[in-house]
């Protein structure tokens, strides 16, 4: 780890991307009296001038170099879509004693990015995803309390330094998560499943109910199980709209496999086949009263990634 850990204060956190889940970690870690000061870069100017204007950051960098030249720990906290060039704006200023980790929910494609650029940098990059949130996005929606009880899902390289794949699990354990180590594709595709499915199919379920004729009555005559299937379609469209495009190869087959599924179910219910659709509905409710009992590792919410 950095000098400044061995020496026994707080790490130089450089943030890029400044929104609900970095905000949240800074906050966390603060609070822990983990960090020492905190630099952040977003390619939004009202966003950095909010986290000034609100104490989340003690400085605002013009670009990203500028946030890791100076930290212990830099965090990219920003959409899928941005690492690669991210990875390749970092190379040139980052420093063997720097620790680098991610909070991006599909984890491939980063890895892929940090491996065309880093170079021998590679073994200092612990790329992490921790599995928290919620519907909203941005430095407002950021909560010291976000990740307590959560889980955080590391998925080290064989290159990862032992050392430092330790520091990033002990700073997610002081803000409150509880680590997990997988492999990055097993990752991707339980990811696929519970948390990109779910979101794909609460966004078109609110799009297919407002193209219907009578949309301004549905809306209006909406109860709570409406707004608990889609509460995650209130999540950001850009970030999700990336998500899915980092791990379409993985969730188009399970899009195929659903609506077979419920093409079952259809049919079910076109002949009237009361009692088998029934024998389903109380597996599915059978299914999810065990996870609810005992969740175990999983505790998911929708996550802006940013």
């Amino acid at each position: 780890m950095s000098d400044a850990t061995n020496a026994g204060r707080g790490l130089r956190m450089g943030l890029l991307g400044v929104g609900m889940i970095g905000g949240s970690l800074v906050h966390a870690l603060r609070r822990a009296g983990a960090l020492s000061s905190v630099s952040g870069w977003d390619p939004d100017p009202e966003v950095l001038h909010y986290a000034m204007e609100h104490g989340l950051l003690d400085h605002a960098a013009a670009t990203p170099a500028a946030v890791a030249r100076e930290a212990d720990l830099v965090v990219l906290a920003a959409p899928p879509a941005a690492c690669a060039e991210l990875f390749e704006t970092l190379a040139p200023v980052l420093h063997p004693g720097q620790l680098l980790t991610d909070t991006v929910s599909v984890k491939r494609a980063p890895i892929a990015a940090a491996r065309a650029s880093l170079g021998a940098l590679l073994p200092r990059y612990v790329p992490g995803h921790p599995i928290a949130g919620t519907e909203h996005n941005g430095p407002a929606a950021a909560d010291p309390e976000l990740f307590k009880g959560c889980a955080t899902v590391l998925t080290p390289l064989p290159e990862t330094d032992a050392a430092a794949l330790k520091a990033i699990a002990d700073l997610w354990r002081r803000a409150g998560a509880r680590v997990l180590h997988m492999e990055a594709a097993r990752h991707d595709a339980i990811f696929a499943a519970t948390s990109h499915l779910p979101h794909f199919l609460a966004y078109s379920l609110v799009d297919f109910l407002s193209s219907l004729e009578e949309e301004g009555e549905i809306f209006r005559h909406a109860a709570g199980g409406f707004a608990d299937f889609t509460r995650i379609a209130s999540s950001s469209p850009r970030m999700w709209r990336e998500v899915c495009a980092g791990n379409r190869d993985l969730l188009l087959p399970l899009l195929h496999r659903f609506e077979t599924r419920l093409g079952g179910l259809r049919k079910l219910l076109e002949e009237q086949d009361w009692e088998h659709l029934e024998e389903r509905f109380r597996h599915a409710k059978q299914e999810r009263d065990a996870y609810l009992e005992d969740p175990g590792t999983w505790r998911d919410g929708s996550s802006d990634g940013n």
